[in-house]
């Protein structure tokens, strides 16, 4: 049995199993026989009635499972009848999931979200992407930038970019499976439906079909791990080249698996760095990162003399030089928690602009019955000091400075730039020390 649920009255289980569905008596030695026909079952659903049924389920779960059994000093019975009255002019799922959300949002309260259910879901079409930026240039569509990552991202790239594809920046497009390509509608009109698809594109260095080319490669369907990567790696390299080298730049998206595995990487391949910026803006959440900060402030207790070799710290894997963490708006949940950490732990400043602001959670999803959910938050965050810490407010940096939009739309980042400065004003002030190899020493005889 995988799994149960009990009836109304309390006489009958619904059991799951290997062989299906069975109802049994509630009493002891059932054997259950699978139900026939179960899909080609079919039933009347009243609407109005249940979305009644979705709303009031969802007040009795925050009810019963919001941390604050108070619910935050609201009369929660009023709030029922307030937004219970809303229901009436309801004419689409997507009405009532608006009507929860409301009475939800009176908690005032991190992770608290509703949505889902029995909602129309138009057909979606999935619009094939290059990895490239485009401008019409001479009454056609040029490829102004192929979007680069690092190589040793070899997870995702431009299609422009895979072997053998000869195609390069300046090079027109021209038509794609030899349908000319329409400059009256946007370049991506040109690639609806298309995603994760392999085509056919015409490409040429002049805006003429005189001397074009066909080359085959496969779309992408999404571009935004491509263009995060590319970003991070134009990181790096600003950080590198800004620094002669002296300071590593790592870049946390999420405290998840992924933020995990990214630090981990990040982190080996720069730990012999003088310093280190760590970039955790628009920060997913996920795991409070404690683990996180325990690799970057982990500290150093001895070193090791090789006779054939230099001498290496140990902890190998550890960076004990000035740090500093960018972190904006953007960055919540787990990323609420990780600039938190990272200020307690006095590893280096917080720069930037205050973050989300949401540790009441985690966003445990109750569901309702026509396969919509809504969350219910049952912990939050308590500092040292016995007081409710980040939950509304975020964490505010300790050099506030947000990003000039205009600066930025020029490639000008001045939150990282201010970072750098940082480090390397701490470098100059307190330059990296290893301690000098002692006198060996002497065997002495009586």
């Amino acid at each position: 049995m995988r799994d149960y649920d009990l009836s109304a009255d309390g006489k009958k289980l619904l059991v799951a199993g290997r062989g299906g569905f069975g109802i049994v008596n509630v009493a002891p030695k059932q054997t259950m026989k699978p139900l026939a026909g179960i899909a080609t079952m079919e039933m009347t659903v009243d609407p109005p009635q249940e979305w009644k049924q979705l709303f009031a389920d969802s007040w009795r779960f925050e009810r019963d499972f919001f941390y604050d059994e108070n619910t935050h000093g609201l009369d929660w019975n009023v709030m029922r009848e307030r937004y219970g009255k809303l229901l009436e002019d309801a004419v689409t799922r997507e009405d009532v999931s608006f009507v929860i959300r409301e009475l939800v949002g009176e908690l005032g309260a991190g992770h608290v979200f509703a949505g889902g259910g029995d909602v129309e879901k138009p057909k979606m079409r999935s619009t094939g992407m290059l990895g490239a930026d485009f401008s019409l240039h001479n009454g056609a569509f040029r490829i102004e930038k192929i979007i680069d990552v690092s190589p040793q991202n070899i997870e995702v790239r431009s299609p422009l970019r895979e072997p053998g594809v000869a195609v390069n920046e300046g090079d027109y497009i021209l038509a794609v499976n030899g349908v000319p390509m329409d400059t009256a509608v946007d370049v991506w009109a040109n690639f609806q439906g298309m995603g994760g698809k392999t085509v056919l594109l015409t490409v040429n260095s002049s805006p003429t079909m005189t001397g074009a080319r066909d080359v085959t490669v496969k779309l992408l369907d999404s571009e935004n791990s491509l263009r995060e990567l590319a970003w991070v790696e134009a990181n790096r390299r600003k950080v590198a080249e800004a620094t002669d080298g002296k300071v590593g730049y790592i870049y946390v998206p999420d405290t998840a698996l992924s933020g995990q595995s990214e630090l981990v990487r990040q982190f080996r391949a720069q730990f012999h760095m003088q310093g280190l910026v760590i970039d955790e803006r628009f920060n997913r959440g996920g795991q409070l990162g404690d683990r996180f900060i325990e690799l970057l402030n982990r500290p150093l207790y001895n070193y090791i003399y090789q006779r054939n070799g230099s001498t290496n710290q140990f902890p190998v894997i550890s960076n004990t030089g000035p740090k500093a963490m960018l972190a904006n708006g953007w960055s919540g949940s787990g990323g609420d928690a990780l600039p938190f950490y990272f200020q307690l732990a006095r590893i280096g400043p917080v720069i930037g602009t205050r973050t989300w602001g949401g540790l009441v959670g985690p966003a445990y999803g109750m569901p309702l019955i026509d396969g919509g959910y809504v969350s219910c938050p049952p912990g939050r965050f308590i500092g040292l000091d016995g007081q409710w810490v980040v939950e509304n407010v975020g964490v505010v940096p300790d050099i506030l400075l947000p990003n000039n939009p205009g600066a930025l739309a020029k490639g000008e980042d001045q939150q990282l730039n201010r970072a750098i400065e940082e480090i390397l004003d701490t470098l100059k002030k307190h330059p990296p020390k290893k301690p000098a190899i002692p006198e060996f020493p002497k065997v002495t005889r009586d």
